[in-house]
């Protein structure tokens, strides 16, 4: 398999902060034993990455997450 690139991401990424997020918090959830959504043989984070780069999982916004969690609290 070819090499993930921050380009190949940044298509998916409004910017490379977003993406560290994003890749960081998928990472985290691969450890606790997410299954994950494509074929890689590689690292927690490099496998983040390649979801990321191939749309595999939704990127949403640092506010919007703070809005998402704010509406799970209230019920």
């Amino acid at each position: 398999m070819a090499r993930v690139t921050v380009e190949d991401c940044l298509t998916q990424v409004e910017n490379r902060f977003a993406l560290v997020h994003a890749a960081a918090k998928r990472t985290k959830m691969i450890f606790k034993g997410s299954n994950p959504l494509v074929d890689c043989k590689n690292k927690e984070i490099v496998t983040a990455l390649r979801e990321i780069a191939d749309s595999k999982v939704k990127v949403i916004e640092f506010e919007e997450e703070k809005d998402e969690k704010k509406r799970k609290k209230k019920k």
